[in-house]
């Protein structure tokens, strides 16, 4: 029979490309051949397998159900399988080796060559790539491991463990990178242990040895390291805290808490305070202080409260070349 309805599979075409509410609509699919295998207790379909559940499609060459103790228990699609919808301008998409969903947690796991796409009109916005990716409907979760590379608009990202939050249509909400994770973006550098990225907020977080590296307009690059690293895109505003060290130009300094704010004009950094007992160094001189303030242009610095200045007159080493 070329064609039959099978609406206990409906949610496994909903988790392949994130979460929609749950509506009644028949589900369609299509083969060459249908068929019920006793021996192995599996509900088989063949040849140019085809599925539909209102915008949802699944393109593959075979797949099949199996059940145990009379109820249906995961589906299994083979031979490089294809998932897409287009809703709304918006096409999501999923590809891998080999899809399996089970029907009892609801939840997708997608193995081997893993990619999702999500495009708006012709332009993709995001594409992700790991080793596997999972995906649980009832909770609007993804999680992708192994080799994990994330594109998302101007931005690209790499960890040994992503996950990713959407709300019910499918929009981003919140990516976390874990293990290993770097971010690109432009002109801007940063590596840490964990990574968290909250999209309404616009905000950055960065845990465990974070490094954040940024060619500024003039050429020159600003480097912070740091155990805690925040940035507030919409406010322009970067936080550092705990073994924070800071190398711009000429300049080196370190103390337990930075905060950087733009300029009010550009919103391009401009003035950087080391807040609490610090140390700068520029060349001879090494100045420390309860809080430092660094200005990108003109360049200049200024300290205050129990400053101490010492004057090597042996030179000071370049201590960068141990970062």
């Amino acid at each position: 029979m070329n064609r039959r309805k099978f609406l206990i599979i409906l949610s496994l075409l909903v988790i392949c490309l994130g979460a929609i509410g749950v509506i009644a609509e028949d589900l369609i699919i299509e083969s060459k051949t249908q068929g019920f295998n006793e021996q192995d207790s599996k509900i088989k379909f063949d040849g140019d397998v085809k599925v539909k559940y209102g915008d949802i499609n699944l393109v593959g060459d075979r797949a099949d159900v199996s059940v145990k103790n009379s109820k249906l228990h995961t589906a299994t699609f083979y031979d490089k399988p294809y998932a897409y919808e287009v809703k709304n301008n918006k096409k999501r998409e999923v590809k891998a080796n080999i899809l399996k969903f089970s029907l009892l947690n609801k939840v997708i796991k997608a193995e081997g060559d893993t990619q999702t796409i999500i495009t708006e009109g012709k332009t993709p916005v995001a594409v992700i790539n790991a080793d596997e990716q999972e995906y649980d409907v009832r909770t609007n979760l993804m999680t992708a491991r192994g080799s994990v590379a994330i594109k998302y608009k101007d931005l690209n990202a790499y960890s040994d463990k992503a996950i990713i939050h959407t709300d019910n249509h499918g929009d981003l909400k919140r990516i976390e990178l874990i293990g290993r994770a770097r971010v690109d973006q432009s002109k801007h550098h940063a590596t840490a242990h964990h990574f968290i990225y909250e999209s309404a907020k616009e905000e950055v977080t960065a845990m465990g040895d974070a490094v954040t590296s940024t060619i500024l307009d003039n050429g020159k690059e600003f480097v912070l390291k740091a155990n805690y690293q925040q940035y507030n895109r919409k406010q322009g505003i970067f936080i550092g805290n705990g073994n924070v060290r800071a190398w711009y130009d000429t300049y080196y300094a370190k103390g337990p808490k930075v905060v950087c704010y733009p300029d009010k004009v550009t919103n391009k950094p401009q003035d950087i305070f080391m807040i609490g007992r610090s140390t700068i160094k520029e060349n001879e001189k090494e100045i420390t202080a309860d809080k430092i303030k660094m200005t990108i242009e003109p360049k200049n610095f200024t300290a205050e409260g129990n400053v101490r200045t010492v004057i090597h007159q042996a030179g000071v080493s370049n201590e960068k070349a141990g970062f």
